[in-house]
């Protein structure tokens, strides 16, 4: 099992930014992705951004260049660095992870924390 927890939503202004953190214990081994999706309120789930074990990365149109996604091996994080944000990008933010199919596939979740954006 892998147990994943994020921190570090909130409430700020339009402009503004946040820094979400995701770390993640439990069994890490073939996890080769880690990744940031978000849902508003009757809206799917979708990506936000995704970064592979080797540092690839993969970005929504709606943040590319604004939004940073990085990671720290040593502390098993994922962080999402967000600025210039938009009242559009209200939602509950969830962290990912994705066990390679080699290892057999299987994804998890966290419990999600809010971001709200006021205008």
């Amino acid at each position: 099992q892998v147990q994943l927890v994020e921190s570090g939503g909130g409430l700020v202004q339009a402009g503004g930014s946040l820094r979400l953190s995701c770390a993640a214990s439990g069994n890490l081994f073939g996890i080769n992705a880690m990744g940031w999706y978000r849902q508003a309120p009757g809206k799917e789930r979708d990506l936000v951004a995704e970064i592979t074990i080797g540092g690839s990365t993969n970005y929504a149109d709606s943040v590319k260049g604004r939004f940073t996604i990085s990671r720290d091996n040593a502390k098993n994080t994922v962080y999402l660095q967000m600025n210039s944000l938009k009242p559009e990008d209200t939602a509950v933010y969830y962290c990912r992870a994705e066990r390679s199919r080699i290892y057999g596939f299987r994804q998890y979740w966290g419990q999600g924390t809010q971001v709200t954006v006021s205008s």
